[in-house]
């Protein structure tokens, strides 16, 4: 199975925060006793690579891809760390041509018509909607999508269990969202509190793509 295809099936991406790299085992583990087995880490903080390399090491399998990618050098930082997928904010061409070159899936945020055109020019499938409650939510991405019927959405920032539901479509490859991996959670040694609000979003899954 190919890394898009374990995030298809898995349709769900913990959008994680580390503060110390220390406890990314824990949350790795959580997420996967929670029934997702995906985690994007993000560079937002300085202990973001090494929590990539802390992630690929946990046991139980769980695919790492790095989130936030701002610039090509971190990118390949990332790669060179562990991670088998790209996310940026917003569309960097550099990063893009990088990735594809180099079979590495990325999703750049595109947000505007012009911008999911310049992502289907450079060859791309499926892009981030992010900021997802900035830019009107679901109906927002629907109607974004309308003209864009070969394109698929991971829709992220705004998301959680109790409008999970609205963001479960036909045009929609994944979700995201720190909901599911609370930065909080981990900082606290909440893990258990991960664990549940994955296996949450999961059954939410499960019953609205029946």
């Amino acid at each position: 199975m190919t890394v898009k295809e374990k995030i298809a099936e898995s349709y769900l991406i913990p959008v994680v925060v580390i503060d110390d790299a220390e406890k990314t085992a824990d949350a790795a583990h959580a997420i996967l006793a929670g029934g997702v087995n995906i985690i994007e880490i993000t560079l937002r903080t300085e202990a973001g690579l090494k929590a990539i390399e802390n992630a690929c090491r946990a046991s139980g399998g769980i695919l790492v891809g790095a989130g936030t990618v701002l610039t090509l050098e971190k990118c390949k930082e990332a790669v060179s760390r562990g991670a088998s997928f790209i996310v940026s904010p917003g569309f960097d061409a550099d990063i893009v041509e990088h990735c594809l070159k180099n079979d590495i899936p990325v999703f750049p945020g595109c947000v505007t018509p012009t911008e999911i055109t310049t992502a289907l020019k450079a060859g791309l499938d499926v892009v981030k909607f992010f900021p997802a409650h900035v830019y009107g939510e679901a109906a927002g991405m629907k109607a974004l999508a309308a003209p864009f019927p070969m394109i698929k959405f991971i829709p992220t920032g705004g998301v959680d269990n109790l409008n999970l539901t609205q963001f479960i479509m036909s045009q929609v490859f994944a979700v995201g969202g720190g909901w599911l991996c609370d930065r909080k959670h981990i900082n606290s040694g909440d893990f258990e509190a991960i664990t549940d609000a994955c296996k949450t979003a999961v059954k939410i899954v499960n019953e609205t793509r029946k």
